[in-house]
């Protein structure tokens, strides 16, 4: 068990040098994304509530959009000594937890949520090794660096571990 248990709020980032507990509960519509660079043992955790920013809106909290949660995680990250090229990435969420009306989803947050996040990372060039998105279950995310261990929880007490940020290939654990 790693020292320190992080928890990451709504629209927070957070990120630690050495042996972290991340954790992001209450994932609905939400996405957790998780990084680590194994090299410089630094970790980070960003729980992302929407796809994208309003661009006339200045953004108080960078981690509650996509587009601006994870160039700032990276920079944070950067600051504590990782390395873009060497992050090891998963993330969880977006999942379609409200239905409004006969059959239809209320603005498919979740979907939307991953997408975006799909593309950012994409962007940022970011090794994704795994990720667990959709459905209509909350979840918890966790990521421990002592172990390497991704974990998800879904609200109906089911866990497993997703991937491990350590091992390589790097390969998901089905």
């Amino acid at each position: 068990m790693p020292g320190l248990q992080t928890w990451v709020g709504m629209s927070e980032i957070h990120v630690q040098k050495g042996p972290t507990l991340f954790t992001c509960a209450g994932l609905a519509s939400c996405i957790g994304l998780v990084a680590y660079d194994p090299l410089a043992k630094v970790g980070g955790m960003a729980h992302i509530m929407l796809p994208e920013s309003f661009p006339e809106k200045p953004t108080a909290k960078p981690g509650q959009f996509a587009n601006t949660a994870i160039p700032a995680l990276l920079d944070e990250m950067e600051r504590l000594g990782a390395s873009p090229t060497k992050l090891i990435a998963a993330y969880a969420g977006g999942a379609q937890v409200f239905r409004f009306g006969a059959g239809k989803e209320a603005l498919g947050v979740g979907a939307r949520n991953a997408a975006a996040v799909a593309e950012w990372v994409r962007k940022y060039g970011l090794k994704v090794v795994a990720e667990d998105v959709g459905g209509n279950l909350g979840r918890t995310l966790t990521m421990c660096t002592t172990s390497g261990d991704v974990k998800v929880r879904t609200v109906d007490g089911v866990e497993r571990v997703l991937c491990n940020v350590l091992q390589e290939p790097w390969q998901p654990t089905p």
